[in-house]
């Protein structure tokens, strides 16, 4: 799975994370998360790795939608945490 600018806000909003709160949780820098959602540069495949533990720890899904591509959902009895 591709983690794509657009999939990284929308899974911080499911759990309504800052970009410091998935920095924390991630190891990766905040600036390295702005500048990614900003489509500013694109992250390594390591760091997007990081991402996507710190998403899944929380209780957000990555899914393959038939015919729109990824999405995000939170997990059945997953809450945000702040």
């Amino acid at each position: 799975m591709i983690l794509t600018p657009a999939l990284c806000r929308a899974a911080r909003g499911l759990l309504d994370w800052t970009q410091i709160d998935l920095a924390e949780r991630s190891e990766v820098s905040r600036s390295t998360i702005r500048d990614f959602e900003g489509n500013r540069h694109d992250i390594h495949r390591a760091t997007a790795a990081q991402l996507r533990r710190a998403f899944e720890e929380g209780g957000v899904m990555f899914m393959d939608v038939d015919g729109c591509g990824m999405g995000v959902c939170q997990r059945n009895g997953s809450l945000p945490k702040a």
